[in-house]
């Protein structure tokens, strides 16, 4: 037995050549650039117990010492040499399980970060990695530092205990809870809400400290949940004392002498068309006749840079907000009340300010030439979207603008018709509402369809912002194009459109092309496929998900889902500060000033197009969170809905009739075993062989309501 075992010993040869274990070092020692090791503690971790692979190592160890890509510390022992780590900046997407992905500053795959090597990283913070090895191809890395926090504060649950407390964050991708002494707990009862700010955490500390900032009260309160939200997303939730002190300053009285340095569209016939409930109306339509064969439309825009002075507090305040916030119940404006509501909204009968968009069109519609500058305007009239659509449906011909609104109507219906036919696509869109109570409590919900009115207004609004684009992208010839706030949307992926397109396939459907060049025409052909059908949505959400998402850049590449090559926001100051700076450069350009500082220019649109960002998934979040309030007393009871989301986690579900969201966790699936097929994007049970795929009709009952969390428990039937 001795003789065996000792022959087996000696003829353990190399297992790894050379050049393998002389990247596995230098990847683990990348990995831990603050440690050094010695040849054993190398091994070791290596997995490697082979005596010549070991002797191996340490002759590998001796050459990278000699070439200068180790370095040691110490007799015998090793770490990387700082010329050899390979440093990437890239923010940090935590996973809901503590897993996290690296996406760089710099093109390039997404770094997989497993939690052990996450460091001090949290959700969303700007870091250092060091790549430490590949993975089916992706490369996986390791938190070197964090070199900036997404946010400063954070809002959650306070947990008391004898003498100190817990936080538990809401963002259940902030995959850590806080320490907090209970001296700096402001007197939170225990379980309430409360606002933290991060003090510090120190390498190697399991958790972060903080304090509690601000105590937002107890959960399931209605303000206190909004309130909640718009802190996670690092909204604002009211004005500073200094901001609305300089707005209530401002002289609302139209002087004569400003009066005369504009064009003069008062008596001219003017309206607004707007929600029920809008109090901003920042848009205004005006018709004059010319000729037998031709009128004057004007596109009027509240001018709120005349009001907003650079260097102001109004100023610095827009730009930090961006955009206005809607959530459920209210509206977090981007500029004061006074300002949104009063001084700037285009109220009826009231002479406002404007910046206007002036075009001759002919009686079939055709655009003539336009113009761009300030003017003063008083509204007529106030239209909500219902009450144009019964002009349109013609259940009020006898309205004192019924002609007005019917020729605009039809101008429109021609601009939608003409762009779907250029490549614009064409999702009509469904919005989900609810009807609240006085307690801010959802008693229904409902879907907003939009209608021809909404396409009315939207049409014109298309016009004016496509016209200004061009004017300044595309300026007459010999005029060189000048520094320009571009909304733009790039070309979708081939790979996503490749994707999209297996998923079709499998429903029956036929996406004809995945050529960029082509995709406009491909969509919209699927769209008219799918039409009226049972997956219709599904095979719309897919759609939506393969393309890019619409940013605001200095660089114009067109706007793909409007088949625009050029594209700007003019129309709504009062909620979009990159409004603001389009009024502002068209009037400098106007003026014959000279093109303004790009650098200066793509710092303010990547900001807005990230504030943008956060106030969409703030808007999603409460109504996510009135979704799982108004299902609080449906546990049991059971509804069909069908599968539009699926995860290594579960099946989300979408219920038909009201567009509530829940999910399906496949552990609770105790009928088989299913594993989710990446590649497929379907969840498959392992023996029987059941499919879940996007779109598929579901019968199921409501298992638990989450508020807290904002999730719904859903369970097959």
């Amino acid at each position: 037995m001795s003789k065996k075992k000792k022959k087996r010993t000696q003829n353990r040869g190399r297992s790894h050549s050379k050049s393998d274990l002389r990247g596995h070092v230098m990847s683990l020692l990348r990995g831990i650039p603050e440690k050094a090791l010695n040849y054993k503690q190398i091994s070791a971790r290596l997995g490697i117990d082979n005596t010549n692979d070991r002797r191996l190592i340490l002759e590998i160890l001796g050459e990278l010492l000699e070439s200068e890509m180790l370095e040691s510390p110490s007799l015998g022992k090793y770490k990387v040499h700082p010329s050899q780590m390979v440093l990437v900046k890239a923010k940090m997407d935590f996973t809901k399980s503590g897993l996290a992905y690296a996406i760089p500053e710099i093109a390039g795959k997404d770094i997989i970060v497993r939690e052990k090597n996450t460091g001090i990283a949290m959700h969303g913070d700007l870091v250092e990695l060091t790549i430490i090895g590949l993975k089916r191809g992706q490369p996986e890395g390791k938190v070197v530092r964090v070199l900036k926090r997404s946010s400063e504060s954070y809002v959650g649950v306070i947990e008391l205990l004898k003498n100190h407390a817990f936080f538990i964050p809401s963002n259940r991708r902030i995959h850590v809870d806080f320490f907090i002494h209970r001296s700096k707990t402001k007197k939170a009862k225990d379980g309430q809400k409360v606002i933290v700010q991060l003090l510090n955490w120190n390498e190697g500390d399991r958790s972060p400290e903080a304090e509690v900032i601000t105590v937002l009260g107890d959960p399931g309160i209605n303000d206190v949940e909004m309130h909640s939200i718009l802190a996670e997303y690092n909204l604002p939730l009211n004005f500073p004392d200094e901001v609305i002190a300089e707005a209530e300053k401002i002289d609302i009285k139209i002087s004569e002498e400003e009066i005369s340095k504009r064009k003069d569209f008062r008596e001219h016939t003017t309206f607004t068309i707007d929600p029920d409930d809008a109090k901003d109306f920042d848009d205004a339509l005006s018709i004059r006749t010319l000729n037998d064969y031709e009128y004057e439309v004007g596109v009027h825009i509240a001018d709120v840079s005349h009001y907003v002075k650079p260097g102001s507090l109004l100023e610095n305040e827009a730009a930090k907000r961006a955009t206005s916030v809607y959530l459920v119940d209210r509206v977090v404006p981007m500029l004061p009340e006074v300002l949104s509501n009063y001084v700037c909204s285009l109220r009826p009968h009231e002479d406002k300010l404007c910046m206007s968009a002036v075009f001759t069109i002919n009686k079939e519609g055709q655009v003539k030439n336009c113009w761009f500058g300030k003017t003063v305007i008083t509204s007529n009239h106030r239209f909500t979207y219902a009450s144009a659509q019964a002009i349109i449906d013609g259940k009020d011909d006898k309205h004192f603008l019924a002609n007005e609104v019917l020729l605009f109507h039809k101008w429109a219906r021609q601009y939608r018709a003409e762009r779907i036919k250029n490549g614009a696509l064409e999702f009509s869109g469904k919005e989900v509402k609810f009807r609240l109570n006085e307690n801010g409590k959802p008693i229904s919900v409902y879907e907003k369809v939009m209608k021809e009115a909404n396409h009315l207004i939207e049409e014109f609004m298309l016009l004016a912002n496509r016209s200004v684009a061009k004017s300044v992208g595309f300026p007459k010839k010999g005029i060189p194009p000048k520094t320009f706030v571009y909304r733009v949307h790039d070309s979708p992926d081939p790979e996503k459109l490749m994707n999209l397109k297996l998923f079709v396939s499998r429903l029956g459907y036929k996406l004809k092309s995945v050529k960029p060049e082509n995709a406009s025409i491909a969509l919209n052909d699927l769209l008219a496929q799918v039409k009226d059908q049972p997956e219709e949505d599904a095979v719309k959400l897919m759609s939506i998900r393969s393309m890019a998402k619409a940013i605001y850049t200095t660089e114009n590449i067109g706007h793909f889902g409007l088949g625009f090559d050029h594209y700007t926001h003019f129309t709504s100051p009062i909620r979009r500060y990159p409004d603001i700076l389009v009024h502002r450069l068209l009037n400098q350009y106007n003026k014959g000033g000279k093109s303004e500082n790009k650098d200066k220019l793509e710092r303010s649109c990547k900001h807005s197009s990230e504030k943008e960002k956060m106030a969409v998934e703030a808007e999603r979040a409460s109504i996510k969170y009135k979704q799982v309030e108004f299902m609080l007393d449906k546990i049991g009871q059971s509804f069909e809905g069908h599968v539009n989301g699926l995860t290594r986690w579960g099946i989300f579900i979408e219920l038909i009739n009201t567009k509530v969201e829940g999910m399906i966790p496949l552990n609770t699936m105790d009928d088989d075993v299913y594993r989710f097929d990446e590649r497929k994007n379907q969840v498959v049970g392992q023996r029987y062989g059941e499919v879940f795929e996007f779109g598929d009709k579901v019968n199921i009952v409501v298992r638990s309501a989450d508020l807290i969390q904002k999730q719904l428990e859903f369970q097959i039937i």
